[in-house]
């Protein structure tokens, strides 16, 4: 009986139970099996992973795109983006909603961050949607699904820990091209749902804005659409690297937000760089955590006992990725993004490699699996936030959120085994 894995998945689970915040339970769920071990200095060894896991220069990325996230959601981005968006989509029956989608995909490809997405874009437009006669719970469904195009349409924090998380093997260059299409099918799926709805409801229309007054709030969004192409065009030409893109984006998000929207004021910015420091602790004990455990699981051979289970199951991928997609969506139902990232993709990625899958596709396929976790209780960050700012319950949004749950869940499997749609963009621009 293998001791060490039992007392780390019963310790986890349990403290899980006891509402102990994930970095902690993943912490001390290390700490109690190493000493099962025995043999090896538990504190220091926990302590050392935690330290070294977080010591790496592409990990400086999601502190400069957590701040410029939150920069763009006080700065009056999000406001100008919901109005471009409702000039090219708002004109269509149940247009709120497509609206909101809209906003959410461009959103994203500007923070790379759900939460953030639900809370500026949601707090703006599921209010405005109540007012127009739209659902509430409904509102607040297609905000949370519609935040998570965020984390496949790069930039993303999550993408550049999975690229971490392989060992380098996949450059965040490389990953973040492969999520543009299926963070857009995403988008577009989700799109299908609500309109779908909105005609069965009878939902009205968005704003409707002249031609004058389409261009002028397309010319008003163009600075901060601007912000996509410079992050984006600056990494692939080459001009500078991902992490010296965020620090880009930061110094541009400060510029629109303070000097030319003039949404944030010079003495608002301690308050706004504290809140982004507090983020960034959170995520980092996560990685630092979640390196601890990762380094548990192979001292216990655990990724190869694994691996041999599954290939004794079946050789064939579509068989593989099957079983990998249902483990990975009940993983992300109670467990956070990054770590579930860190832990599970040193398991599952040696396996499927091995049936010819490759590891670019296999990231997209474990972070929109991961996504849809974030949308799911009993710890998704986007349906806790959504539902705060709908002023609404989860047992209320259950319902009205499946629909939107099946078209991700439809797009998952597209892009699992159709991975032309994930590959095409990085073999194009050669980024392996």
């Amino acid at each position: 009986m293998d001791w060490p894995l039992i007392v780390l998945v019963v310790s986890f689970l349990f403290l899980l139970l006891l509402n102990v915040p994930i970095a902690f339970a993943i912490g001390i769920s290390s700490l109690l099996t190493i000493f099962t071990i025995g043999g090896l200095p538990e504190f220091m060894t926990v302590a050392y992973k935690i330290a070294t896991g977080i010591d790496s220069f592409a990990l400086l990325a999601i502190p400069f795109f957590i701040l410029a996230g939150q920069l763009i959601g006080q700065g009056g981005i999000a406001r100008r983006l919901i109005d471009f968006a409702n000039v090219l989509v708002g004109r269509y029956p149940g247009g709120m909603a497509y609206v909101n989608i809209m906003t959410c995909m461009l959103f994203g490809a500007i923070s790379g961050s759900a939460v953030a997405a639900v809370s500026s874009v949601g707090g703006f437009m599921i209010p405005l949607m109540n007012k127009e006669g739209y659902d509430r719970d409904f509102n607040a469904s297609v905000s949370i699904t519609a935040a998570t195009t965020g984390l496949l349409i790069p930039p993303s924090n999550v993408m550049i820990v999975y690229s971490l998380a392989t060992g380098g093997a996949v450059s965040i260059a490389a990953i973040f091209m492969a999520g543009i299409l299926p963070g857009i099918l995403m988008g577009l799926g989700l799109m299908v749902v609500a309109g779908v709805i909105s005609v069965r409801k009878k939902y009205g229309k968005g704003v409707r804005f002249g031609f004058k007054e389409g261009i002028v709030k397309f010319f008003i969004a163009i600075p901060a659409l601007l912000l996509i192409v410079i992050v984006l065009g600056g990494i692939l030409s080459g001009v500078f690297t991902a992490t010296e893109a965020s620090a880009i984006a930061v110094l541009y998000a400060l510029f629109l937000s303070v000097f030319v929207y003039r949404e944030v004021k010079i003495s608002q910015l301690p308050k706004v760089f504290l809140q982004a420091g507090i983020t960034t602790a959170v995520v980092f004990m996560l990685i630092g955590t979640s390196m601890a455990m990762s380094y548990v699981l192979a001292h216990e051979n655990i990724p190869q006992a694994i691996s041999a289970a599954l290939l004794g199951v079946s050789d064939s991928p579509i068989i593989i990725l099957l079983i990998i997609n249902l483990l990975l969506l009940f993983v992300g139902t109670f467990m956070d993004m990054t770590p579930a990232v860190l832990i599970f993709t040193p398991i599952f990625l040696p396996i499927v490699t091995q049936l010819g899958v490759h590891p670019i596709h296999f990231g997209i396929i474990m972070i929109l699996n991961l996504c849809i976790g974030i949308c799911t209780p009993p710890v998704g960050s986007c349906l806790f936030v959504g539902c705060g700012i709908a002023e609404t319950t989860i047992t209320k949004v259950i319902r009205p959120i499946m629909p939107f749950f099946l078209a991700m869940i439809v797009v998952l499997f597209i892009i699992t085994y159709v991975p032309q749609i994930t590959m095409i963009i990085p073999t194009a621009l050669d980024l392996f």
